[in-house]
């Protein structure tokens, strides 16, 4: 039995998304017709092409040579624009995960740029600090703190960006200005929740000043801005974001200032999709752009 076409595309979609419903809605057809055409697919190939994981859908070694073919199929198809006019390879859906502070500053301005010339891509984000995913069925791009551990995915790194301390005006006035690394011990941190901070690489405050106490803590990088500003106490803070307020002083410059690298993980077969590349090109571009910003010289 040979594979139908449209089979291979409705794997490829589930393969992007790394789910049913996902590849459902993009393909404007029902959860259970999905089903139905995978399960067509893998009788025609006699085998399965998808397999279980904790995130969704993952391909197996017979589905990934599938989705080799399904894309070359949806070049095809893709090569049979309106007349007269080439079709815009970059199109489609780019999914990934990154920190907050890049996802505004460094993925938002990349790819609205991006999209005025190619309004055929669209871009999910979701924002979140944590570790290299093992398994990353249904994201193209991860970008992460610090050098990651990863199996059957490509690391590359992106750039730095330097982590500084900083207290509001109004703090400094009424709780004074700390002159050395000891008197920080006197002052509330803003920071992550220890707890739940899954990232080595931002171990800083606790690293440099272990004997500063907890005043405000968040798993979002923003409020630890909002809450500096509100004088909740001495924020380690991201200089690109820190010094876009002029009501907080950055102290201590000689003593802290931490360089982190941006790690970007992308799947093997990512980088073929013309969107994917594009979108990592925008990317390395942005950070090439803002690098005085986020080396705190901005």
């Amino acid at each position: 039995m040979i594979a139908r076409p449209d089979d291979l595309l409705v794997l490829l979609e589930v393969s992007r998304s790394a789910k049913f419903t996902a590849a459902a809605q993009a393909l404007g057809l029902n959860h259970t017709t999905v089903a139905r055409r995978i399960a067509a697919l893998e009788k025609a190939l006699g085998g399965r092409v998808l397999a279980r994981a904790t995130s969704g859908w993952e391909l197996t070694a017979l589905g990934a040579q599938a989705v080799l073919v399904a894309e070359q199929v949806e070049a095809a198809v893709g090569a049979l624009g309106p007349a007269g006019r080439a079709p815009d390879p970059i199109t489609g859906v780019v999914r990934m995960t990154a920190t907050d502070g890049f996802s505004a500053y460094i993925a938002a301005p990349a790819v609205a740029r991006l999209r005025r010339e190619h309004p055929g891509l669209s871009v999910e984000v979701v924002t979140m600090t944590r570790r290299a995913l093992q398994q990353r069925s249904g994201l193209d791009i991860e970008v992460v703190v610090g050098e990651p551990q990863v199996h059957r995915a490509e690391a590359v790194r992106l750039g730095e960006y330097m982590l500084g301390i900083y207290a509001s005006r109004g703090y400094l006035a009424e709780h004074g200005i700390p002159a050395t690394m000891a008197d920080l011990k006197e002052h509330p941190l803003v920071y992550f929740v220890d707890s739940m901070l899954q990232v080595d690489a931002l171990d800083a405050p606790r690293r440099l000043v272990p004997e500063m106490r907890d005043g405000f803590t968040s798993t979002n990088v923003f409020v630890h801005v909002e809450a500096t500003r509100a004088g909740a106490g001495i924020g380690f803070l991201p200089c690109f974001m820190g010094d876009l307020h002029d009501d907080l002083v950055r102290l201590l410059p000689a003593n802290v200032a931490e360089l982190l690298p941006y790690w970007m993980v992308l799947r093997p077969d990512s980088m073929r999709r013309p969107a994917v590349a594009a979108v990592v090109r925008a990317l390395r571009e942005q950070m090439a752009t803002d690098r005085e910003k986020l080396l705190g010289r901005g």
